[in-house]
C-alpha cells in the first residue's frame, strides 16, 4: 500500500517521518477553502479535509491522507493570516485567552473515507504591543492559521495546553498512526522509515 499526503505543508511531512512514514507523493488538492455561511469551526475542517481526499486522484494500491487544521475563539475561525495587519489582529484576539486547535483528517483507500478529529486546547500569555510587533517582524506567522507556530518562537507565548501538541503543530501524531494502521498502512517505530 502506497501513501499519497493530500498536502504541501513541510510540517506535516516532518510529523509523519517521526513516526517513521515518509509518502509515497505528495499530492495537494486545489479546493476552495472559505467557510460556509455559519458554519463552526469543527464543521469546516471536516469538510475541508474529506473535500481535500475525495479531490484527489488515486492510482492502484495508493490510499490518501488529508488534513485540516483550524484555530478558533468561540465559533470564529482564524484561517491564515492574509498579511501582517490581518496576524496582528489575530495575536491581540488570542492574547491573555484560550483558543482551540481543531485538526481534522481523511484517509481514503479503494474502500471509502476514514475521518476523524482532535481537538487541543491552547492557553495564550497576555502579549504586549512589543511582543506582538517583534513576532510579526519574525515572519513566523505567515502561512500558519491562527498567525503563530508552537514549534518555533510563538512557543514563548504559550504556558499551557490541554491536549495533543502534534495536532498544535498540524497532524495529532497518535491518531494518524491509529488510522494508518487500522487501514493496513505499515507504521514502523524503530526509526526505519516506511515509504
Amino acid at each position: 500500500m502506497k501513501l499519497v499526503l493530500g498536502s504541501a505543508s513541510p510540517r506535516r511531512r516532518d510529523l509523519l517521518a517521526q513516526i517513521g512514514v515518509v509518502p509515497s507523493d505528495i499530492r495537494p488538492a486545489d479546493i476552495d477553502e472559505t467557510p460556509q455561511k455559519s458554519e463552526l469551526p469543527r464543521v469546516y475542517a471536516r469538510r475541508l479535509a474529506l473535500e481535500k481526499a475525495s479531490a484527489i486522484t488515486l492510482g492502484d494500491g495508493e490510499m490518501v491522507l488529508c488534513a485540516d487544521t483550524v484555530v478558533a475563539v468561540g465559533r470564529r475561525i482564524l484561517g491564515k493570516p492574509i498579511d501582517a495587519a490581518q496576524a496582528a489582529q489575530y495575536l491581540n484576539l488570542l492574547s491573555g485567552r484560550r483558543h482551540r486547535v481543531i485538526t481534522a483528517m481523511a484517509l481514503r483507500t479503494r474502500d471509502g473515507v476514514k475521518q476523524r478529529d482532535v481537538q487541543t486546547s491552547v492557553q495564550f500569555k497576555t502579549l504586549s504591543d512589543r511582543d506582538i510587533s517583534d513576532y510579526i517582524r519574525s515572519n513566523e506567522w505567515q502561512g500558519k492559521a491562527g498567525g503563530y507556530a508552537i514549534q518555533g518562537i510563538g512557543a514563548a507565548f504559550i504556558p499551557a495546553i490541554n491536549g495533543s501538541y502534534t495536532n498544535v503543530v498540524g497532524l495529532p501524531l497518535t491518531e494518524t498512526a491509529g488510522m494508518l494502521a487500522a487501514a493496513g498502512y505499515p507504521i514502523a517505530f524503530d526509526g526505519n522509515q516506511m515509504s
